[in-house]
């Protein structure tokens, strides 16, 4: 059962990656006064990418490799999480270091294909990853390390299980550091700095198209989904029921609430300036540390 647990992380975040976006670009439509797209459009989007030509602007094994290696990381980072509180077989086998390996490794192998491209819009969004990727991170490893000093394991399981151990003044201060740093997580306004279409093009995307686009919008899809699903996982794993199945229909409302609310902060604000973004982020990240202090004093 727990080999088979690999593959169901897989399909689920496969499967409802792409309608959530759906729901964000709906919903972001609808406070706009617009009709928007149908949920089903990011599928229909995908498959027609997959149908395209792959341009080689780059001209470059970089350029060409990047999304794959994108697409990989962040599935094997979905591999081993516990996806309804029970560990998987490769979750028994790594711990919050090598999730922590695998995210960053899906950010770094963005920006070099973005660096590869030779695109100065591209190289101006690498940049501003690089910058954000350098900002956040820690931001995501303090959580990771508050649930291992609550659960006294360094176990990927007992890490994310760990947060919501104990309801005391690390764990809200640490809930709302999360809350604060979930738009720029998952890439949305006001924290979509990398990419700010009306600024840079769409920042390391700009040269890709084809099945290699395709790649990279899944990825940005399975991301957004992974850093909601792990508030949902952290926080709130205390009101999931036992039950594999009814535990799996609560995590994909809360999911789905977690995305509305994703949608709501991004249609109702302003894009930052990267040098207030940072700010941000170093105010975020002390605050992450605080949060682990407290933790460290059974607080």
């Amino acid at each position: 059962m727990k080999v088979v647990a690999v593959f169901i992380n897989i399909i689920y975040f496969l499967l409802l990656a792409p309608f959530l976006e759906g729901v964000m670009r709906k919903l972001t439509a609808k406070i706009q006064s617009r009709q928007g797209p149908p949920l089903y459009q990011p599928y229909l989007d995908l498959l027609k990418l997959l149908g395209k030509e792959n341009l080689n602007s780059g001209g470059n094994w970089a350029f060409r490799l990047a999304p794959i290696l994108c697409f990989s990381s962040i599935l094997a980072a979905i591999a081993l999480v516990p996806l309804t509180g029970e560990a998987n077989v490769l979750a028994h086998s790594s711990d919050l270091m090598t999730l922590i390996y695998f995210l960053t490794l899906s950010g770094f192998c963005l920006l070099v294909g973005a660096l590869a491209s030779g695109n100065p819009f591209a190289a101006v969004g690498a940049s501003r990853e690089m910058m954000t990727t350098i900002m956040l991170e820690p931001v995501l490893a303090m959580l990771l390390i508050l649930g291992a000093v609550r659960s006294g394991s360094f176990s990927l399981s007992a890490s994310v299980s760990g947060v919501a151990g104990v309801k005391g003044v690390s764990y809200f201060l640490m809930l709302i550091v999360y809350l604060m740093a979930l738009q720029a997580f998952v890439s949305r306004q006001p924290f979509d700095i990398a990419e700010a279409e009306v600024e840079i093009l769409e920042g390391p995307y700009i040269e890709y198209s084809g099945p290699n686009y395709a790649l990279l919008r899944y990825t940005l899809n399975l991301k957004r989904m992974f850093y909601a699903w792990l508030l949902v996982s952290c926080f709130l794993s205390f009101i999931l029921p036992a039950n594999f199945i009814l535990s799996l229909l609560l995590q994909t409302a809360l999911i789905i609430i977690v995305f509305v609310l994703i949608s709501v902060v991004g249609a109702t604000h302003p894009r930052f300036r990267i040098d207030q973004a940072l700010k941000y982020y170093a105010l975020l990240l002390i605050l992450a540390l605080v949060a682990v202090g407290f933790g460290v004093k059974g607080w």
